[in-house]
Formats: structure tokens, C-alpha cells, sequence
């Protein structure tokens, strides 16, 4: 028997964290809860979640404060769960990092279908080992590890991106959509295909998600002279070759 897949509930009301407790237990998941910012990075050390159902308003470290600490040395999975619904608090959870917002609150059966649809679509991080290299160069064609352009390259297998030599650190979803746009260099795709091939079909969310981690590559990956990350208005994104005068 496979070992269960643990996840950390973080809210400081007890009935709530209860309540998600049991529904992911009967969902055959491992869970421990945590009721404030200080206990929830304490427990992530130690029981080492394989994902972390996250409040944002909590005593002493908010959530926000929580994902930031997280990302400085993880890539966990992290579902921020809040009442404040303004598109500010959702855009904020993402740009720290965050790979899912729900608002309180919530249908049971919608969050644990978010937590399943993470932790799938994280799975190959953890997972994708490859023993050979199968490199192609981006005229030459796409590779299922690693994709390189001029001073960039994107690796799937260890999840990491270079950019001019420096690291680039990414969050899993931030970075599987720039190596799927970056696979299909010139096609276009919409809003909505990016969430079905990224976030999975079963992700509940709308188009916004996929604008938001769009801002976050274009802040951390500058326009090359040789490509670039595009917007096709009224359509959607590609990531455009271009050709050198």
C-alpha cells in the first residue's frame, strides 16, 4: 500500500480545520493543523506536507507571511483559503507564490477536488527522473526535459530555469506554463486552454490565475532579442521567436 500524501491545515478556527481534517481524511490523505503562523512553519519542518491548505488571516505571521517564509525554500504545493474575496488578496496570494485561492466559504467537495488537481499536476517534480539528456535547441525542435532558447533554459526534470547563467526561481505552475508556452514556440493559446493544460480540468478557477503567473514571468524574464513572451489581445499568450535583423 502506497503511503498516504500528507497535507497541513492551517486555520485558526478550530471547527473549520476540524471539519477539512476529516473530509480529507475519508479522502485517504494524512493531515495535522496547525492554528497560527508560528505553529504552521514549525509543523512544515517537521511533517513535511506534501501540501498546505493555508488561511490567511491567522494570529501573529498571517498566511501571506507563512507562503513567504515557505517559498524562500520550497515548492510545495500551497491553497490559500480566505473570506477576502477582492481580486487584490488573490492576486497577492499568487505573486508569493501561493498555486490556488479559495474563498470561504467553500463546498467541500470543490476543495477536495483542488487538492487532488494540485498535488497531480505537482506530482512530476517530485517525481520526473530521466537518465538521459535528449537537449534540442529551439530550431531544431522540442524536448519533453529541458527547452533552450538564446541565453534561456527551461528544465522540467529538475524544475529549474536559467536565464543569462542565474538561476530564476519559479514556483511549479509559474514555471510549467512558461516551459509549455516556451514547447510551442509561436502558437497561440487562450486563457482557457493554458488553465485545462496547466492547472488540470478539474481546477475550479477562472482565466485571471492565468494573467497573474503571465505578470509574474514577465517581472522575473525579461523580452530577449530573440524571443519573447507575448500578449494576442482579445485571444491569449504565446512565446514568440523572433527574427534577428
Amino acid at each position: 500500500m502506497s503511503e498516504k500524501q500528507k497535507i497541513l491545515v492551517v486555520d485558526d478556527d478550530e471547527d473549520i480545520s476540524e471539519l477539512i481534517s476529516l473530509y480529507l481524511i475519508k479522502e485517504c490523505f494524512d493531515t495535522k493543523r496547525a492554528e497560527d503562523g508560528d505553529a504552521a512553519l514549525k509543523l512544515f519542518n517537521e511533517y513535511k506536507p506534501d501540501l498546505i491548505l493555508l488561511d490567511i488571516m491567522l494570529p501573529g505571521k498571517d498566511g501571506y507571511d507563512v507562503c513567504r517564509e515557505i517559498r524562500k525554500t520550497s515548492k510545495v504545493p500551497i491553497i490559500m483559503l480566505s473570506a477576502k474575496g477582492e481580486i487584490f488578496d488573490k492576486v497577492l496570494g499568487l505573486e508569493l507564490g501561493a498555486d490556488d485561492y479559495m474563498i470561504k466559504p467553500f463546498d467541500s467537495k470543490e476543495l477536495v477536488a483542488r487538492v487532488k488537481a494540485v498535488l497531480r499536476r505537482f506530482a512530476p517534480a517530485e517525481n520526473s527522473i530521466s537518465n538521459t539528456e535528449n537537449v534540442v535547441n529551439a530550431d531544431e525542435g522540442v524536448n519533453i526535459n529541458r527547452v533552450r532558447y538564446s541565453d534561456l533554459e527551461i528544465n522540467l526534470t529538475n524544475y529549474s530555469v536559467t536565464y543569462y547563467n542565474e538561476r530564476v526561481e519559479m514556483p511549479p505552475k509559474e514555471l510549467e506554463l512558461f516551459y509549455f508556452l516556451a514547447s510551442h514556440p509561436n502558437q497561440v493559446f487562450t486563457r482557457e486552454q493554458l488553465l485545462d493544460r496547466i492547472w488540470g480540468y478539474e481546477y475550479i478557477g477562472d482565466t485571471r490565475t492565468v494573467d497573474v503567473h503571465v505578470k509574474r514571468l514577465r517581472k522575473k524574464i525579461n523580452d530577449h532579442a530573440e524571443w519573447r513572451l507575448s500578449t494576442v489581445w482579445g485571444v491569449g499568450y504565446k512565446f514568440e521567436t523572433l527574427t534577428r535583423s
